[in-house]
C-alpha cells in the first residue's frame, strides 16, 4: 500500500511563523494609522473613510491570513464574501433611496 499518496493529518499544509509575524506587525501599524486619525482630529468624511479603510484592511488581513482563506478555494471565499458584499451594495442602495425620499419630502410637504 502506498502511504504516500494519501495525505495524513501529521502532514496538513503548515505556514511559515515569519508569515504570521508579518501580518501582526502589519496589523499592528494600520492599528496605529488608525489611531493616529482621531489623535490629529481628523473630523467630516476624511475621518470617517480612514477609519473604514484601516478597518477594512484589517479585516481582510484577519480573515486572509489567520482563518487561513487565503488558500482556500474560489467557490469558498466567493461563498463567504459575496454575500456580504452584496448586502453592503444593497445597504447603499437603501441610503440612496432614502436621502431622496427625505428630499422630496422636504420638497413637497411644506
Amino acid at each position: 500500500m502506498d502511504h504516500a499518496a494519501t495525505p495524513s493529518p501529521a502532514h496538513s499544509q503548515t505556514h511559515p511563523i515569519a508569515l504570521y509575524l508579518k501580518v501582526w506587525a502589519l496589523l499592528f501599524v494600520l492599528s496605529t494609522l488608525s489611531y493616529m486619525v482621531d489623535y490629529y482630529h481628523l473630523q467630516g468624511p476624511l475621518r470617517w473613510g480612514l477609519i473604514l479603510a484601516f478597518m477594512m484592511l484589517k479585516a481582510g488581513l484577519i480573515v486572509a491570513v489567520f482563518m487561513h482563506m487565503a488558500w482556500e478555494r474560489l467557490a469558498l471565499i466567493c461563498a463567504i464574501l459575496l454575500p456580504p458584499a452584496a448586502l453592503l451594495v444593497l445597504v447603499g442602495l437603501m441610503a440612496s433611496e432614502a436621502h431622496y425620499t427625505h428630499l422630496t419630502r422636504l420638497l413637497f410637504f411644506r
